[in-house]
């Protein structure tokens, strides 16, 4: 595989980490975001899945954002009557959002992000001492 294959596929790598933390950072930014109205859903946190993509030019596999579904688990719920979207029983239903997954999610979608940008970094230099090379 050369140099600039490698490169390509870092790239698609980076791109899907980039959308994933985007996705989970918007997790965070609504993990308390309640309906405003009497039994209407919170926010429902939202994962993204990866699928492998040949890239016929390459030869090679690349990654790529296969889609951005909700996660099903239920809704939770506290107590506060005084809430606009409290039901009959005063209780309001809270997002699916669990922060210490979502920041634990986070720390991986990075760490995998700086792995790929080592790859772009490394393959740079390889390129860089190879024209030095050739002078």
């Amino acid at each position: 595989m050369d140099l600039f294959a490698s490169l390509s596929i870092s790239a698609s790598g980076m791109k899907a980490q980039g959308t994933r933390l985007r996705i989970i950072s918007e997790n965070i930014a609504n993990a308390d975001s309640t309906s405003t109205e009497p039994g209407g859903d919170p926010y429902r946190r939202k994962v993204v899945t990866f699928a492998n993509m040949l890239d016929r030019s390459l030869g090679a596999q690349t990654v790529r954002v296969n889609r951005v579904t909700f996660d099903p688990t239920e809704f939770g719920s506290r107590f506060d009557p005084a809430h606009p979207a409290a039901n009959e029983e005063g209780y309001v239903s809270i997002p699916n959002v669990n922060a210490l997954v979502e920041l634990t999610d986070m720390r991986e979608a990075h760490r995998t992000y700086e792995a790929n940008l080592r790859v772009q970094q490394t393959a740079r230099s390889m390129l860089e001492q190879t024209v030095s090379l050739l002078r």
